[in-house]
């Protein structure tokens, strides 16, 4: 699918955030119109006539969230089950995958059911009111206007599924390096494969990674990108000011706040807190003398046990040959995902699919886009396969409109619930950033993570080892020289 206009791109920016579906986020994006998009595309939208059984002979239909409504961008009101076993659950009505794996997508309720059951009697946070019909509550364009306004005035995918059917770090995994080596939940948190941040250094193209007020969790992932120069690393800030300056690098990765008051968009979290931040990041490139040669990649690493109607597709290329934890081998996506495309070279209303039965788009297809833009080898089997987004580059004369002009961006009424407690990527990334070897006085190292509670723990002690570790690996190269 790759057009010669990719060569006009010369930075990809991605945003991924976290844990919601496609119809959650944008279902009714162009319910208005029929589901067809202004410049006459079909759109794989919602009707308002969807539903779910609800395990007791009822039906729960889908229902818009109005901004006015109570806890309205906390909805569904708690975390949804998203591993390998409630992603079966809401696609087929069981734990384990039928043969051949033929799903209905009437599981979500039930499965919601089941979740908040064993939340609340480990006291995890759920929203007083919170019911298991939640899980069908979706967003609209008028109480997500950031994402719906990028979406609608640029290009959405409506097509693009996760990559497996699972939680984040498997899915981030892909996204980063086309394989999660066979592993299907988050029990794993670092990988021994290459990166495509390797990749690109080792053909001498630029890259950096932020995290939004912490030092990056994905720089903990692969080895390739952990020893990699501290110069490739920073915080939202830093991404502002490159941006700002002109000194992008050719692909970018921006990662949210994690931590449970932060902008990841995670349920439970602050969903207005994630548009504000989609705000952000679009102004930020915008403005800067980048922007004609910039192409920005909105998604989500996975549904994170959101409805959607749209059964996940077989026919996936397995990365490799690891053996897939739980029997699962690599060869469905995941659950559909919000991605949404912008740049001056996309023509707005823009519905970006792959056409006929083609592999759809997936997290691989990131990959692929860069690998071609900068005639990269592929990492895997999984992205050799992929298609690149390129056919959404339409215009060999940027755009100057902007469709965010006059937008206002939400802000949530409620407060933030369990704002201090950490949240689970805070953890994954303690528990790695802990490993990082930190010598003291005597020149001894210790790895363990100290006692630590809150959120505040959480993200200072990130901070406060990374910067030291930072330090002895600086105090070292120095000491080689001399």
């Amino acid at each position: 699918m790759s057009n010669s206009l990719l060569s006009s791109i010369n930075h990809i920016v991605v945003l991924m955030l976290e844990n919601r579906s496609f119809d959650h986020m944008l279902g009714f994006l162009y319910a208005a119109n029929g589901n067809v998009s202004p410049s006459g595309q079909p759109f794989e939208g919602l009707t308002g006539n969807e539903s779910n059984p609800d395990g007791s002979g009822g039906s729960v239909q889908v229902f818009q969230i109005q901004s006015s409504d109570p806890n309205a961008y906390f909805m569904p009101g708690a975390d949804p089950g998203e591993g390998y076993s409630a992603t079966n659950s809401q696609l087929f009505g069981s734990i384990t995958a039928p043969t051949p794996p033929i799903a209905t997508n009437n599981g979500f309720v039930t499965d919601y059911s089941y979740t908040l059951g064993w939340e609340s009697n480990e006291g995890w946070s759920i929203l007083q009111g919170t019911t298991a019909s939640d899980i069908m509550a979706m967003f609209t364009p008028q109480t997500l206007p950031v994402l719906s306004a990028l979406a609608s005035g640029f290009a959405v995918c409506d097509f693009w599924f996760a990559s497996v059917p699972t939680e984040t770090l498997p899915n981030r995994a892909f996204v980063c390096a086309a394989t999660s080596q066979g592993h299907m939940d988050d029990k794993t948190k670092s990988y021994t494969c290459p990166s495509i941040f390797g990749l690109l250094s080792n053909n001498n193209t630029s890259w950096s990674v932020y995290g939004y007020d912490t030092p990056p969790l994905t720089r903990n992932n692969f080895p390739d990108i952990t020893n990699a120069d501290d110069s490739h690393f920073g915080q939202f800030s830093d991404f502002q000011a490159a941006a700002a300056n002109g000194s992008l690098a050719s692909y970018v990765f921006l990662e949210p706040s994690f931590d449970a008051a932060g902008n990841s968009q995670h349920p439970n979290y602050n969903v207005a807190a994630g548009e504000q931040l989609i705000h952000d990041v679009y102004y930020a490139l915008r403005n800067g003398p980048n922007w004609n040669q910039t192409l920005l990649i909105i998604t989500y690493d996975e549904h994170g046990g959101c409805y959607d109607h749209v059964p996940p597709p077989s026919g996936a290329v397995p990365p490799d040959d690891s053996a897939g934890e739980y029997g699962f081998d690599f060869t469905r996506f995941g659950v559909r995902v919000p991605t949404v495309l912008v740049s001056p070279l996309i023509t707005a209303g823009t519905v970006l699919r792959v056409p006929g039965a083609a592999t759809p788009f997936d997290h691989t297809s990131i990959l692929k886009t860069v690998e071609n833009r900068w005639n990269l080898p592929a990492l895997t089997a999984r992205d050799a396969a992929a298609v690149d987004v390129s056919a959404g580059l339409t215009l060999t004369t940027p755009r100057t409109d902007d469709p965010l002009a006059g937008v206002v961006v939400p802000v949530s009424s409620s407060s933030v619930p369990n704002a201090d407690r950490p949240s689970h990527l805070q953890e994954v990334q303690a528990d790695l950033v802990a490993q990082l070897p930190v010598p003291d006085a005597q020149g001894r190292t210790r790895l363990a993570l100290p006692p630590l509670r809150t959120n505040d723990d959480y993200k200072n002690f990130i901070r406060s080892h990374m910067q030291a570790w930072q330090d002895s690996r600086r105090r070292l190269a120095l000491s080689a020289k001399s």
